[in-house]
């Protein structure tokens, strides 16, 4: 009773009079309620549109608004403190070291508020907590604590006991942070040019024995955890799609078991590698089965649950589920946070977007303009002219196909030539120079779809027993480039129907 009472006592005697913190019950709503709901219900007003109409000028009143968002952004910061983590759809491992987060921070400010006896059982509660989470971070920083504390209780056989733990934690601590260092390292390698994506292959298989090793001398959740991301990187870069499969099978059975810590693990990450290996490994009508009952267990307001829906319409698309590759597109634009996504992210969207509007227009919500203008003045994606870059250039040449714009399809001609010639040499990038000569073929048999269908044979064959590439190659088909050249043969046949006073008209657009 008596450390409840000490607490009663720090706790009235020093509480601020007025908590810094947004009353969201009021009934009347003050300029801070004023200003959350007008930020949460329209994302373009402007900072002088918002200050017009909180303050009723029509200049606004910028010191008095400048003031209010820095008091609204103060008190919102202070609400982060009592967030819901409970929701399954989050990682399962953020309550836990949140849980270890409160704990270390109410046991420090006892301790400076000289409540010695209250911060020692909190530092205990958060030491063994961390402990079950093996958040070796917080193992460290609350046996620190009691070790400061042991000594300036004067209680040597609890401070001898608590520096052994200590000792043997650092070094733990010591080992994840080198499984650490190598796994970023590695994920800031193949962000970079295709050129060092490929080059890294040679590497990954030592690296991959050194986390193992390291894991082998630290048994715990943090180096297994590089390790096995590791092992998929690897998998992911070679295009061996059965293989994450299986490794993912494998630890689901693991953790099944109670062998890997399920306080830890996000088993979110299994099932969004499944199916991206079943997308990449050419299964997409199973893994849009697998996908539509995975997409539940993401949190909206998450980057995952974007990058999930991504892969989500990938599979739409290469079944060629065109009408529900359109409701997820529309899907995504309805997240209030869609536009908090990274520039590269959104630059993406828009790509999915147009190529689902070029092989399915009727069903979309792109204006025709929109469309036009994106395709003629889509950025480049990747320096390295890989990647999203071969996207755009299919996407650019079939568009001025459709369009029967001839001057600009033998422009692009000696293009994709050297373009393939240039950047599609590696025996990886084996589908997109067969696909971009099959677009070639179709200039240099002067569009006649029956000549081209029929010479075009060979290529087809070979592209369709061609392997998928791997991750470390940047190739991305946003749709399979089969159905890809069907399509391009059927806009042929449309031209060749068409009267001659049509053919400079939009085809289908």
């Amino acid at each position: 009773m008596e450390e409840l009472r000490n607490l009663a006592r720090i706790v009235t005697g020093r509480r601020l009079q007025t908590l810094p913190l947004v009353d969201f019950n009021i009934k009347a709503a003050n300029k801070e309620l004023q200003l959350l709901n007008l930020l949460k219900e329209d994302d373009t007003s402007t900072q002088n549109q918002i200050s017009k109409q909180l303050y009723n000028k029509k200049q606004g009143d910028s010191v008095a608004f400048r003031k209010l968002k820095s008091r609204v952004e103060h008190k919102l910061l202070n609400h982060l403190y009592f967030l819901d983590h409970t929701d399954p759809r989050h990682s399962v491992s953020r309550r836990f070291e949140l849980q270890c987060l409160e704990l270390f921070h109410q046991s420090s400010v006892l301790q400076w508020e000289s409540e010695y006896s209250l911060a020692e059982r909190l530092l205990r509660k958060c030491l063994r907590l961390a402990q079950e989470g093996e958040f070796t971070r917080y193992i460290v920083l609350a046996l620190n604590e009691l070790r400061d504390l042991y000594a300036e209780k004067r209680e040597p056989a609890r401070y001898r006991a608590t520096m052994e733990q200590l000792k043997h934690y650092r070094q733990v601590q010591e080992w994840e942070e080198e499984a650490s260092q190598l796994y970023w390292d590695t994920k800031m390698i193949m962000i970079r040019s295709v050129k060092l994506r490929s080059t890294l292959l040679d590497d990954l298989p030592g690296y991959i024995q050194k986390l193992q090793h390291l894991h082998e001398k630290a048994r715990t959740f943090s180096t297994f955890y590089y390790h096995y991301r590791m092992q998929i990187t690897r998998e992911e870069m070679v295009g061996n799609f059965d293989e994450i499969i299986r490794i993912t099978s494998a630890v689901e059975e693991q953790l099944a078991a109670g062998k890997i810590n399920k306080k830890r693990f996000d088993s979110r990450y299994n099932k969004f590698m499944n199916i991206y290996a079943l997308l990449r490994n050419r299964q997409a009508q199973k893994g849009l089965e697998l996908a539509e009952g995975y997409f539940k267990d993401f949190h909206p307001s998450s980057g995952n649950w974007f990058y999930f829906l991504e892969h989500y319409l990938l599979l739409a698309l290469h079944a060629g589920q065109y009408s529900q590759a359109h409701e997820l597109m529309r899907l995504a634009h309805k997240n209030t946070y869609y536009s908090k996504q990274r520039v590269a992210a959104l630059q993406r969207w828009d790509l999915y977007e147009a190529y689902l509007h070029f092989i399915s227009p009727e069903a979309s919500s792109l204006r025709l303009m929109h469309f036009a203008q994106f395709v003629q003045t889509v950025p480049d994606y990747s320096r390295d002219k890989q990647g999203y870059n071969v996207a755009i250039l299919i996407l650019q040449f079939l568009y001025y196909l459709r369009r029967n714009d001839e001057e600009a399809l033998l422009m692009r001609l000696e293009s994709l030539r050297k373009y393939e010639q240039r950047w599609l040499r590696d025996p990886a990038t084996l589908r997109s120079q067969l696909f971009l000569r099959l677009l070639v073929l179709t200039v240099k048999e002067n569009f006649r779809a029956e000549v081209c269908e029929k010479k075009g044979q060979t290529l087809l064959a070979r592209l369709q027993g061609a392997p998928q590439p791997g991750e470390a190659y940047a190739e991305t088909e946003i749709i399979p480039y089969e159905d890809l050249w069907a399509l391009t043969l059927t806009i042929l046949r449309n031209h060749t129907a068409e009267p001659a006073g049509a053919r400079n008209k939009l085809n289908g657009e």
